[in-house]
C-alpha cells in the first residue's frame, strides 16, 4: 500500500501535494492510499495504467479529501483498451495491468472553475464506490472508449457541469446504482455524441440538477438527458428503474429527456423506464424521435406543461402508470404529437385540484397521431378526459372518465375535432358533462 504521506504529501489543505501524489502513483505498489486529511493539488494526477499496473485509490473510509485547485480532472485514468467486453478482445497488457481500476471512499472538491472530479479514457472494468465529488465542473467524465463501468454508493453533488457525463464515448456496459446525484447545474446523468449500450440506472436519488441552486441563468437540461441527435451517436439497451427523479421546474427542463433520431439500419430504442418516482419539472418525461420504449409502473406527478410528452415517436408501450397533480401550482396530463403505434393501458390520470389545470384542458391530448390504443385507464377530474385532433385509426375503449368534484367542471369526456378517420370509442364509462359526453364524430364524413 502506497501511503501518499510517505512520498511527501502533507494533507494540510494548504501545501501543494501534486508532486508527491504523482510520485506515489508512479513509484508505489498500485494501491494509492490517502490517510485522513485534505490534499491540495493544482494539476491532474494522470495515471497511465499500461505503465503503472493495476490501480486502487482509497481514502480511508471517506476521511480523505482532495482539493482540485487547477484546471482539469483531479484524477485522469488512461488505459489502452480498444476492444469490447469480450474477454478475447483484451490485449495481454489490459488483462494484466489495466483491469478494474478501483476508486473508493474519497472526496474530490473543486477550487477552480474548470476543475473536474475524475476522467476515464479507454479503461476496462473501472469501479467507483463511496466517492463524493462536489464543487467541480463535471463529477465523473467518460470519454473516447470505456467498457464495463460500475458506479455505486456515490455522492455527485453540487457541481457546475454534469454529475456523470458520457461525452463522445464508446461505452458498453455501465451500471449507475444506489447513488445520490443532485444539484449539478447541467444535469445529473447526461449522454451526448456517444455510442452507448447496456446502460443501467437503478436505485438512485437524482434530483434538482439545474441552475436554481447555482443562481445562474437557466439552461435547458434534465436529471437524465440522453441525446443521440448528432451524427454517429446511438444509445440502446437502457434500463431506468426504481429511482427517485425530481426537480424544481426550470425553463425547457425535464426529469427524463430522450432525443433520438431515426436510423434505418438499426432503429433506436430498447429502453425500459419502470418503477420510478418522477416529478416537478416543466415536462417530467419528454421523448422525441423515439422507438421501442416501455414506460411502466411509474408515479409521475405535477408538471408545468406535461407529465409525459412524446413527439415524433413510434412503438411506445405505456402501462400501469399513475399521473397526478399534487399541488395547485402544477398540472398533470399526457400529450402525444405526431406519434404512431402507441399503447396506453392501465394508467390513471388525476387532477386533484378544484379549479382544473390551466395549461392542458384535456388530461390526454392527441395531435396528428395514428394507431393509438387507449384502454382500461382512468381519467379523473379533467375539463376534458381525452382530446384528439387530426388523429386516425385510434381505439378508445373500456376507460373510466369522470369528474368527481363537488361542483363538476367537465365539458366533455372525449373530444374529436372531426378531422380524423377510422377512430373508435366504445365501452367507456363517462360521467356527467356540461356538454356532450363525446363531442365530434369518430367517423367524420
Amino acid at each position: 500500500m502506497s501511503n501518499v504521506t510517505r512520498f511527501g504529501a502533507v494533507g494540510d489543505g494548504t501545501t501543494d501535494d501534486t508532486e508527491a501524489i504523482t510520485h506515489a502513483a508512479a513509484q508505489g505498489d498500485g494501491m494509492l492510499h490517502f490517510p485522513p486529511g485534505t490534499y491540495r493539488i493544482t494539476q491532474p494526477i494522470e495515471i497511465k495504467l499500461t505503465e503503472q499496473g493495476p490501480l486502487g485509490i482509497e481514502g480511508t473510509g471517506g476521511t480523505a479529501r482532495i482539493i482540485m485547485a487547477g484546471k482539469g480532472p483531479a484524477f485522469r485514468l488512461i488505459g489502452t483498451h480498444g476492444g469490447t467486453g469480450d474477454p478475447g478482445s483484451r490485449k495481454s497488457n489490459v488483462a494484466s495491468h489495466q483491469r478494474m481500476p478501483t476508486i473508493r471512499n474519497i472526496e474530490v472538491e473543486g477550487a477552480h472553475t474548470e476543475a473536474d472530479g475524475f476522467e476515464l479514457i479507454e479503461t476496462m472494468q473501472s469501479v467507483f464506490e463511496g466517492v463524493m465529488v462536489t464543487r467541480c465542473r463535471h463529477g465523473i467524465h467518460l470519454i473516447k472508449r470505456n467498457r464495463n463501468v460500475l458506479i455505486s454508493h456515490c455522492h455527485i453533488y453540487f457541481n457546475t457541469g454534469v454529475g456523470i457525463y458520457l461525452n463522445g464515448v464508446n461505452l458498453h456496459q455501465i451500471n449507475i446504482a444506489s447513488s445520490h446525484i443532485s444539484y449539478n447545474r447541467l444535469g445529473g446523468i447526461r449522454l451526448e455524441e456517444s455510442e452507448v449500450r447496456n446502460l443501467q440506472i437503478t436505485g438512485n436519488d437524482i434530483e434538482y440538477n439545474n441552475h436554481r441552486s447555482h443562481e445562474t441563468e437557466p439552461e435547458p437540461t434534465a436529471e437524465i438527458y440522453i441525446d443521440t441527435s448528432t451524427e454517429g451517436a446511438s444509445v440502446n439497451e437502457v434500463t431506468i428503474a426504481s429511482n427517485t427523479i425530481q426537480a424544481t421546474d426550470s425553463p425547457e427542463g425535464a426529469n427524463i429527456r430522450i432525443k433520438e433520431k431515426s436510423d434505418t439500419s438499426r432503429p433506436p430504442g430498447l429502453f425500459a423506464i419502470s418503477g420510478n418516482i418522477i416529478g416537478s419539472q416543466e415536462n417530467n418525461v419528454h421523448l422525441t424521435g423515439c422507438y421501442g420504449i416501455a414506460i411502466a409502473g411509474n408515479c409521475i406527478y405535477s408538471c408545468k406543461q406535461n407529465n409525459l410528452l412524446i413527439e415524433n415517436s413510434k412503438l411506445i408501450n405505456i402501462s400501469g402508470n399513475t399521473f397526478r397533480r399534487h399541488t395547485p401550482k402544477y398540472g398533470t396530463g399526457v400529450s402525444f404529437t405526431q406519434c404512431t403505434d402507441i399503447t396506453f393501458t392501465g394508467c390513471a390520470i388525476h387532477d386533484e385540484t378544484e379549479e382544473g389545470q390551466p395549461n392542458l384542458p384535456a388530461l390526454l391530448q392527441l395531435d396528428n397521431c395514428k394507431r393509438i390504443n387507449i384502454t382500461g385507464s382512468q381519467f379523473i377530474n379533467g375539463l376534458v378526459g381525452i382530446a384528439a385532433s387530426n388523429t386516425h385509426h385510434t381505439l378508445i375503449s373500456s376507460n373510466t372518465i369522470h369528474d368527481e368534484r363537488k361542483k363538476p367542471i367537465a365539458q366533455n369526456g372525449i373530444q374529436f375535432d372531426n378531422t380524423g378517420e377510422g377512430n373508435l370509442a366504445a365501452n367507456n364509462s363517462i360521467g356527467p358533462c356540461k356538454s356532450e359526453a363525446i363531442e365530434g364524430s369518430v367517423h367524420p364524413e
